[in-house]
């Protein structure tokens, strides 16, 4: 395919990426390594009983307090602290409006580690819930994304202050618990009772510390990629839960450990959820919604939320604002696993599935862009969900596709376990590409909207070319596209531009984009 380009760059202007507005109170002096959850869970009422201990590495000296995120006991609902400690000894504590704020009884120095344990109860409002399932049993599910492990749980819910964390959960001995990591004991208390711990050594963002509690099937089915698979369904779906779980895992997993780089944790379990729909991907155990569980593989719900594993979970994004590392990246990562496993056609058909939602999206939500100052404001939303995972397809053809999983994996590598941007993801890609990227991250991720290309062809016998105009129609300035159109590849850079192709003889036909690249609207045929 001969190539043509043009290096004008008329109309279109790079800008900064700009500042947005994830606000949440960062505390540079202080940073959380472990939280220990003890939780007490009953039958007769909502009520559940906390202590949780937190283990804090101080950063800087001097410091004299800190906060915990946890909610205030209102209208019936929301925890009620009874006393803070550490060392064995009472620390002074205020908590009102969702915060609770400790002050030290001395200032410690920089690198000096303390544990402080919080006492509490109360019915949470949200974060944790209690619904009955389709089955009619009692169940108890926590839903902590994005920012409601504060409804049950002590702690910095942001995903900026990753740490390992543990759970105790007492809970009747009729009850499976489940929670992230690898299972350490089960304490029967004599009383009808059972104590189940659990202990995640990854440290992973708050809003991924989970539990389940319910009447399980509880199945281990081998391992793959050298990680232990789990399903954890209700007891009447035990059949309906292999069915649906445990082919595709193992496909995804084989798949995106060979590709990306290892799995990040202990175990992977999936879990049949009640009170919610789709998937919701906590670290090292996937919830998944009732209505999932049927006797049929569900490969494309699997591989997004197993996509989650290597991005949003191990590496998480730095604020809200960057949601799209986790959604737009677990998104086109689900395709990806499509494309391997059922062909080139079976991931075109899904691609161009997803940019038909995400030019409704773009109608409906005008001025929103990949990343933005709101992203869960009106999620799922296909602008992150969808234009995201375009854009990764976009950059795999801006870079090829091997410098692009060479860059995939080397950016999994640098920030395996810890926080990134989309900035520290450009700079890793253009590390690896050796391009200047700053014009493509801006114009699909900073600005809203895609372009709409407009034109047509002809063929002139007497200069033998195909004659090609092209014209972008949407709002604002140009976006750079490299088009191939058939028989060539050209780069538009201008509103509108006229191209010449050589051509011993007239085509049949001439196509825009035949080989499904780039994220636009078109309107395209022979003058």
């Amino acid at each position: 395919m001969r190539a043509i380009k043009t290096l004008l760059l008329a109309g279109f202007a790079l800008c900064a990426p700009q500042i947005f507005a994830d606000t949440y109170p960062r505390q540079p002096g202080i940073d959380v390594q472990h939280y220990v959850f003890r939780v007490t869970l009953n039958d007769d009422n909502d009520e559940i009983v906390g202590e949780t201990t937190v283990d804090l590495r101080f950063v800087q000296d001097g410091v004299t307090e800190f906060a915990l995120d946890l909610a205030s006991a209102a209208n019936g609902k929301g925890m009620t602290v009874s006393e803070v400690t550490s060392g064995g000894a009472a620390v002074p504590y205020v908590h009102r409006a969702d915060r609770l704020v400790v002050t030290l009884p001395s200032a410690p120095k920089a690198g000096e580690r303390r544990q402080f344990t919080v006492r509490y109860r109360g019915i949470p409002a949200d974060g944790l819930h209690m619904p009955r399932n389709k089955y009619g049993e009692r169940t108890f599910f926590s839903a902590n994304w994005p920012d409601k492990a504060r409804q049950w749980l002590p702690m910095i819910d942001h995903p900026y202050d990753k740490a390992t964390s543990e759970f105790l959960v007492t809970a009747l001995a009729r009850y499976q618990v489940v929670a992230n990591g690898l299972l350490q004991e089960e304490i029967d208390l004599g009383d009808g009772r059972r104590i189940t711990h659990w202990k995640q050594s990854v440290p992973i963002a708050s809003w991924l510390n989970n539990i389940g509690v319910a009447q399980f099937a509880s199945r281990h089915f081998g391992v793959a990629a050298g990680v232990p698979l789990e399903t954890w369904v209700f007891h009447q779906d035990r059949n309906a839960g292999i069915a649906t779980f445990e082919i595709p895992t193992r496909q995804t997993i084989e798949f995106y450990s060979d590709r990306i780089g290892p799995y990040p944790y202990e175990k992977l379990a999936d879990v049949e959820a009640a009170g919610i729909g789709g998937g919701m991907e906590h670290a090292s155990e996937i919830f998944y919604g009732e209505k999932s569980v049927a006797n049929r593989p569900a490969f494309s719900l699997v591989a997004h939320e197993m996509a989650h594993q290597w991005f949003g979970d191990s590496v998480t994004e730095k604020d809200w604002d960057d949601v799209w590392l986790s959604e737009g990246f677990a998104t086109y990562f689900a395709l990806l696993a499509t494309e391997h496993y059922e062909g080139r056609d079976a991931f075109v058909a899904a691609l161009k599935r997803s940019r038909t939602s995400v030019f409704a999206a773009e109608n409906r939500l005008p001025g929103v862009a990949v990343v933005q100052d709101k992203p869960w404001q009106g999620i799922p939303n296909p602008i992150v969900y969808q234009k995201g995972a375009w854009t990764l397809h976009m950059l795999r053809g801006e870079m090829g596709t091997e410098k692009f999983w060479q860059g995939i994996r080397e950016y999994y590598r640098r920030y395996r376990d810890s926080n990134a941007s989309t900035d520290d993801f450009r700079k890793v890609m253009e590390e690896i590409s050796g391009a200047d990227l700053g014009w493509f991250f801006h114009q699909w991720l900073y600005r809203a909207g895609s372009p709409v290309v407009e034109g047509g062809w002809r063929y002139n016998a007497a200069t033998k070319k195909i004659e090609i105009e092209l014209a972008q129609t949407q709002l604002g300035d140009a976006f750079r596209l490299p088009l191939e159109v058939g028989v060539a590849k050209i780069e538009m850079t201008r509103k509108q531009q006229r191209f010449e192709v050589p051509a011993d003889k007239e085509p049949a036909e001439v196509s825009l984009d035949p080989n499904t690249w780039i994220l636009m609207a078109t309107h395209f045929g022979k003058k």
